[in-house]
């Protein structure tokens, strides 16, 4: 099963994140001068506190960022086999150190995700560095090609597929108990979020639905649209965030995009 955990109830579209050199996003701890500082890249099972910076060209922590989402930073965690997923949302310093309560259940390693715009760049860039957590462990494989998962009673299904360098809408439809969930209530200023995780590389993608909560057209529910693109082949974990019932959750896809 799929772990996920939540933190705070990020304005702006974003849909990965590019290098001028093509790269995709998190691949880098260092890019366009903004690099993920991490206080320490090895920690031990169960809850603890991580803080990191984002120092910028001068070698300064940043401290003012556009905020995406309602939020100046995303932080995201994923198991590098991709069957665990954490959505949180650190605090800032006034000396620039980020700092964020995680529980990670148990050892392994794992790769760390900052979403961020700072105001000097104006534009969003993502950072990604390794953690890992002490003890013995044993890798699992990426979960089976599936569009349908449940998480505590709802059914989420995917339709649409991943197709390398293209755009295509996807569409997550949510039911509980068999019928049509139509109140999703608004999370992070949407009513869902998507992040898309190549296996092998963990190369990232971060995309939000078509619409807004509020716009007069966006229905609550029960289906969530995206215009999704992946940089490249290969077999793609997908993490949706939906909001329900003042809960925030979390629904785990395994797709392949071909050739």
């Amino acid at each position: 099963m799929t772990t996920t955990t939540h933190s705070g109830p990020a304005q702006g579209h974003h849909a990965g994140h590019h290098d001028a050199g093509g790269l995709p996003g998190g691949l880098q701890i260092s890019q366009d001068g903004y690099t993920l500082d991490l206080d320490r890249s090895i920690i031990r099972p169960g809850a603890t506190r991580l803080r990191f910076r984002i120092l910028g060209p001068d070698g300064a922590p940043v401290t003012a960022y556009t905020p995406l989402h309602d939020r100046d930073l995303h932080l995201i965690v994923a198991r590098r086999e991709l069957t665990g997923f954490w959505h949180v949302h650190p605090e800032l310093g006034d000396d620039g150190t980020w700092s964020v309560r995680l529980d990670l259940p148990g050892a392994g390693a794992y790769r760390v995700f900052a979403d961020i715009a700072p105001e000097a760049l104006g534009r969003t860039v993502t950072l990604g560095a390794d953690l890992a957590v002490s003890g013995p462990y044993e890798p699992l494989p990426v979960p089976a090609p599936a569009t349908v998962d449940v998480v505590d009673g709802y059914e989420v299904t995917l339709a649409g597929d991943l197709v390398p360098g293209e755009a295509r809408e996807i569409t997550l439809t949510v039911h509980r108990d068999g019928a049509p969930v139509t109140d999703l209530q608004p999370y992070l200023a949407a009513y869902g979020h998507l992040v898309v995780l190549r296996a092998g590389d963990l190369a990232y993608v971060h995309v939000h639905p078509d619409g807004e909560p509020g716009d007069g057209v966006t229905a609550p529910g029960p289906g969530i649209t995206f215009h999704a693109a992946v940089p490249g082949p290969g077999t793609y974990r997908a993490f949706l965030d939906f909001k329900h019932g003042d809960t925030v959750r979390t629904a785990a896809f395994t797709l392949v995009a071909g050739h």
